[in-house]
């Protein structure tokens, strides 16, 4: 399975959102919930979902609108940590979790772990299994237990500026190898720009990067949950760290921290030249301010360290999950596999949402695939990149303490970046404080 944070007992409470709408009095789940959206059919049972995606009030009225024997109230609890924050408030308590829990694919492991996710396999899961991407599937499932229900995918592309690199007379890369050949040129054209950001917070990001070359740095099955097996520091990894470190000494690369205001400007003022990113990259961008208003952008297949052998990888993904605390945990996981799994629901998260679907008959369309981008020149990025990307990922392993892994990679590599060690003492050192975290924490190594 996979994920971007793990929510704990001790991560600082989020601040508490104000929420308005129906009562959810009939629900299944928390007493007295507190609904967004307007319910279809009072009389109908309600189960209480918590979402964060982009006009999923839409998506939610669609539902509400063709199912008569149930109905959604939703809560917006908060985005990413915000959320699982709550959820594990609740978990803790025993109550006050909602029947359905949209969940990044890898933090999943680290709810199972605490017996706190419904294994969908019981209310008919492997029977929608070909309705879903194989990778977003295998990222919702840990051995024969499915915890999710896929809704939407990051396979990795790469967008870059067409006039910069036009300017400083370079060609799209196609390799690793023509990566730094293209950053070396470009840092030679005078342009001011650097080729991209390396940022040292980057987490699932720079986690990504590590498994196309092979990297598998958890071995871990919610059937034995207290065993794991831990290899950050194989050589897959200190491959790819050494190749971005030398960048880095080269000055062809900046290593600013990610999400943060100044990146945000820098990914749209002509500061880097292209952005490595996810399928949600695209709506992302489009949703900075302060854009170059010449700017040309396109999209391009993710270099290769063989060309001949391509490896696709992903960076984020979410998921719908039934939580142990629904009361009729049949009618939730209904709704965890119907809110997005048809085609006007999905086509609402692509459409409004920007999302790239992991439901086949929506992925699989030739609609979906022709799909015109203006802010990319009307070019069809999801034909050019992101499925051929999505069609080659087969899935990954995240581990039940994936935060704090994430959050130790990321010391590691602002050590290194500031030439306190170099790649591989950096990957070891990771090794040596997840080894002892995980022993400490009752963890039997494999």
């Amino acid at each position: 399975m996979k994920a971007k944070f793990l929510a704990s007992a001790g991560i600082v409470a989020a601040t508490a959102v104000a929420l308005t709408g129906c009562s959810g009095g009939n629900g299944s789940g928390p007493e007295a919930a507190s609904c967004t959206n307007t319910i279809v059919n009072a009389e109908a049972p309600q189960v209480t979902v918590w979402a964060w995606y982009p006009a999923f009030n839409e998506v939610v009225d669609n539902f509400n609108n063709t199912n008569s024997d149930v109905q959604i109230c939703w809560t917006n609890a908060g985005q990413g940590n915000d959320e699982y924050t709550k959820f594990s408030t609740s978990i803790e308590s025993g109550s006050g979790a909602p029947d359905v829990i949209q969940l990044e694919s890898e933090v999943l492991s680290s709810f199972t772990i605490r017996n706190a996710l419904v294994d969908l396999t019981e209310f008919g899961a492997n029977d929608v299994k070909d309705q879903y991407a194989e990778g977003a599937w295998e990222d919702a499932s840990s051995g024969d237990a499915v915890y999710a229900i896929p809704v939407d995918g990051g396979p990795m592309g790469m967008l870059y500026r067409q006039d910069i690199f036009d300017a400083a007379g370079i060609q799209v890369p196609t390799t690793w190898k023509e990566f730094e050949a293209a950053a070396q040129k470009l840092k030679e054209s005078g342009n001011g720009a650097v080729m991209a950001d390396f940022p040292t917070n980057g987490r699932a990001f720079n986690q990504a990067l590590f498994a196309q070359a092979g990297s598998v740095p958890f071995e871990y099955d919610s059937a034995n949950p207290q065993e794991i097996g831990i290899k950050v520091n194989d050589q897959g990894a200190k491959d790819v760290l050494e190749y971005w470190n030398g960048l880095v000494k080269k000055g062809l690369v900046a290593t600013d921290d990610a999400f943060t205001a100044d990146y945000n400007t820098k990914l749209v003022d002509g500061s880097y030249a292209l952005y490595l990113a996810a399928a949600w990259g695209p709506g992302y961008l489009q949703g900075l301010s302060d854009a170059d208003p010449d700017a040309v952008w396109r999209a391009a297949p993710l270099p290769q360290w063989d060309a001949a052998n391509p490896v696709q990888v992903n960076w984020g993904g979410s998921t719908f999950a039934v939580t142990e605390q629904a009361k009729d945990k049949k009618l939730a996981a209904k709704v965890a596999m119907g809110i997005f799994g048809n085609k006007e629901g999905m086509n609402l998260g692509v459409d409004k949402g920007a999302l790239f679907p992991s439901y086949a008959p929506v992925l699989d369309s030739e609609e979906f695939a022709n799909k015109e981008y203006k802010f990319f020149g009307g070019q069809q990025i999801n034909k050019d990149v992101f499925l051929k990307a999505a069609e080659g990922y087969q899935g990954a392993t995240f581990s039940p303490f994936q935060n704090y892994a994430y959050d130790q990679l990321t010391v590691q590599l602002y050590s290194m970046v500031q030439g306190e060690k170099d790649a591989g003492k950096a990957l070891d050192d990771l090794q040596a404080s997840l080894e002892q975290y995980a022993t400490e924490q009752g963890f039997t190594l494999k």
